[in-house]
């Protein structure tokens, strides 16, 4: 049996943390979307492309055949049958991903292998779009938000223990105009899905977080 829970929201509302947390909980594969544009990016680097060949990016996409396991586990990615979880963190490949993720056959190829994974696996996948375009018949639709404060102050707390010295109005400043460009884009915007239930973490603990999405899940017969 496979079913599928999606996860969307903003910047900052905790949707990986969240999925992540969820997965491990109920035996699911947490989908790592950002992880495989990067594969994809190894991909592109691998057959010789530049980022700024999008011709060629658009052609060389359709040859690649990425997916995700768990092993002892760990999340894995392949790439056309090879595990590069190695390769997938250089510098090199993440500038190659921030360039290859705007083209929109690469964008096209990816959801077609996320909804592959998703019709062949009980999985959680979190992003913008996912209970709207890439998994609309999601059998759980999770809209994770909170409000900017909340979201820039978790953002500083978190910088913070890093030792790093931000200004948490320049935060909440950035926060609020990726809102503003996640929501106004032209493909795929962030929206909440009709059938999606709005949960706002802006007074919840993480496990109260959890706690709820299992719930929902145990109420639709999906778990225990």
């Amino acid at each position: 049996m496979s079913f599928s829970i999606a996860i969307d929201g903003p910047a900052g509302a905790g949707k990986s943390t969240i999925a992540k947390q969820v997965a491990k909980k109920m035996n699911l594969i947490y989908v790592d979307t950002g992880a495989m544009y990067r594969a994809m990016a190894l991909y592109l680097i691998r057959e010789k492309v530049n980022a700024n060949e999008a011709d060629k990016i658009s052609e060389k996409c359709k040859s690649a055949d990425i997916t995700i396991r768990y092993e002892n586990g760990e999340q894995v990615v392949y790439l056309n049958g090879e595990n590069v979880n190695p390769y997938l963190r250089t510098e090199e490949v993440g500038k190659m991903a921030s360039a290859s993720s705007v083209n929109g056959d690469v964008r096209a190829k990816l959801v077609q292998l996320q909804q592959k994974l998703a019709s062949e696996a009980k999985v959680i996948m979190d992003g913008r779009d996912i209970g709207t375009c890439v998994l609309p018949n999601a059998n759980v639709k999770i809209y994770l938000t909170a409000s900017v404060e909340v979201r820039a102050k978790r953002r500083y707390d978190e910088l913070t223990a890093k030792g790093e010295t931000w200004d948490l109005e320049e935060i909440k400043k950035e926060i609020a105009e990726r809102d503003h460009r996640d929501m106004t884009r032209e493909i795929s915007p962030l929206r909440q899905a009709e059938d999606a239930i709005l949960l706002d973490t802006s007074y919840m603990g993480i496990e109260e977080v959890i706690n709820a999405i299992m719930k929902i899940c145990e109420e639709k017969g999906l778990w225990k």
